[in-house]
């Protein structure tokens, strides 16, 4: 990695908490519990030597974050069905990214009066964020994720229109490469607003939703 890289990460992992703290946090509706998903590579392959745990690895990072954010999710998570401190580094970080998205992608979707998205979308949110925080987080400590490795090949590079869901489309965005020697998209209008309301009031005035 190049001299500012980890600020830069540290930089877009505190935009997150900002925007999820700001926006999504105070309209979240889910209050069912975590489903759980597919087992970690830790958990699923005990052959081949394990990538760094969670234990001796994630909390130690700024990268905890999402984890933290994650946690507070219910039903948007699906943790490995082994949960614990020896769960693959990588697959949790790829795991709360998607659990974030798919938070994001549904309560935009609710405050601006929109259905409820279909199936497709959340997938499609999941994977890609899923993939893109957990390449960023293996790039930067140099772990090998075979989950990660299997799910690159899903990853989405056009899956929404940004002006319809704008909170979730700028995070896709930023994670999309933003190790990028050219400009990252940090800064945005949605500097401007101060809830989900607002924002939605500013679709309505350029007429991209109803």
């Amino acid at each position: 990695m190049k001299p500012g890289d980890e600020v830069t990460i540290h930089q877009l992992l505190g935009r997150v908490a900002y925007f999820h703290t700001l926006f999504v946090e105070p309209a979240l509706t889910s209050a069912d519990p975590p489903v759980s998903g597919e087992t970690c590579c830790n958990h699923r392959d005990i052959t081949e030597p394990g990538q760094p745990d969670v234990g001796t690895m994630l909390g130690d990072t700024a990268w905890t974050v999402l984890d933290e954010i994650a946690r507070t999710l219910g039903e948007h998570l699906r943790p490995c069905p082994k949960t614990d401190g020896r769960c693959c580094a990588t697959c949790r970080v790829a795991t709360s990214g998607a659990a974030i998205a798919q938070a994001w992608t549904t309560t935009e979707q609710l405050v601006y009066h929109r259905p409820p998205p279909e199936s497709r979308l959340r997938q499609a949110c999941r994977t890609t964020a899923a993939v893109r925080f957990a390449r960023v987080f293996a790039r930067q400590y140099g772990t090998n994720c075979r989950a990660l490795a299997k799910a690159e090949a899903l990853d989405t590079s056009s899956l929404l229109n940004t002006s319809e869901l704008p909170l979730t489309g700028e995070l896709l965005a930023l994670w999309q490469n933003p190790l990028a020697t050219i400009g990252s998209p940090v800064v945005s209008w949605l500097n401007h607003c101060t809830d989900l309301d607002d924002i939605h009031r500013v679709l309505q005035q350029r007429g991209t939703t109803k």
